[in-house]
């Protein structure tokens, strides 16, 4: 775990980003204590896209609609 000091924040953050982004962890100081830590970042999760077929066939199954949903649609708006 590396240390810097704020000082060291202001005037060589350049450098310590790329610290934290090589994965290590630093210790800010402010005279000689610490007043905080820095982490570097996790890596970013993907988020899990949905499986729409695999939704319909828990909904419907093998099961063959008798009209197509343009067709619904078409019933539909006809009614008003």
């Amino acid at each position: 775990m590396k240390q810097a000091t704020l000082r060291d924040l202001r005037y060589n953050f350049d450098h310590i980003a790329t610290l934290l982004q090589s994965g290590e962890e630093i210790q800010i100081t402010k005279r000689k204590r610490i007043v905080a830590r820095l982490l570097p970042p996790e890596s970013p999760k993907s988020p899990a896209r949905p499986d729409f077929m695999a939704r319909l066939n828990a909904i419907y199954g093998d099961r063959v609609m008798e009209q197509t949903g343009a067709e619904l649609l078409a019933q539909e708006r006809d009614r008003f």
